[in-house]
């Protein structure tokens, strides 16, 4: 079977994955960034305010797969420079492309468990109901790929520190976290917010686990659906691109 061969990349795609699960998913930083993150967020915006379960257990949901499904990926490829394992892997019979498509695969995988749990704690502990699984099992598949597919294209900077990077992401993630509609609904949002709600990613994913709950949303199902596939795919193609122009520039 030839280096080139698709079976091969495959397997090299989901030995990376292995490797990122067993040596970053219980990291310090990951776990800051990927679940304590969203909980006081959460805390901060829904304590003292009078929202009912319907609205705020698909904001937490949609919140906590937002952190979770980009902290992966912007934490991986700077650890692996600082550790020098980077430039093996790299230089392995591998593409760029199926090494990413691992590291999208480990924070895709992160954000659909936690946000699982989440959903299910928020179920259980509230009157919330979940009115369509499917679309809301749908929306953490398509959003999880989508989030994660975005931290692999937040890490292609070439830095060997990782407070670099994750400064970088929290400079991408906070703005269209605060514009997603997440918070505040978008008939309440001033009118600057309601043009850039739809730049963000998570509007979609939060649209989809609200009409999952049975509330409603400011776009269709199959549009919140057809946006995420194409941010995904954009962005990895994208991360793809600035990974191999760094690894021919030797950075």
């Amino acid at each position: 079977m030839s280096a080139a061969s698709p079976g091969r990349q495959l397997r090299c795609s989901l030995v990376v994955m292995k490797k990122n699960v067993m040596l970053y998913y219980l990291k310090p930083p990951v776990l800051i960034f990927g679940i304590l993150f969203p909980v006081v967020f959460f805390m901060a915006f829904s304590i003292g305010r009078k929202m009912s379960p319907g609205v705020m257990v698909p904001g937490m949901v949609s919140m906590v797969l937002w952190f979770t499904a980009t902290a992966v990926g912007p934490l991986v490829t700077p650890w692996e420079r600082r550790a020098k394992t980077y430039e093996r892997l790299v230089s392995a019979p591998v593409s760029i492309g199926s090494i990413l498509a691992g590291d999208v695969l480990s924070g895709f995988l992160f954000g659909l468990v936690i946000s699982s749990v989440a959903a299910a704690l928020g179920t259980f502990f509230t009157d919330a109901v979940i009115r369509d699984p499917f679309l809301l099992i749908g929306g953490m598949v398509a959003g999880a790929m989508a989030f994660s597919s975005m931290g692999v294209l937040l890490s292609a900077p070439p830095s060997a520190n990782p407070s670099n990077i994750m400064l970088l992401s929290n400079l991408v993630r906070l703005p269209l976290l605060f514009v997603s509609g997440v918070f505040v609904p978008m008939e309440r949002m001033p009118m600057w917010a309601r043009w850039m709600m739809p730049l963000s990613p998570l509007s979609y994913v939060s649209a989809l686990f609200r009409l999952a709950y049975g509330q409603n949303a400011f776009c269709p199902v199959w549009f919140c659906f057809l946006i995420l596939a194409a941010f995904a795919f954009v962005m990895f193609h994208a991360a793809r691109k600035f990974h191999a122009m760094y690894k021919s520039r030797g950075l």
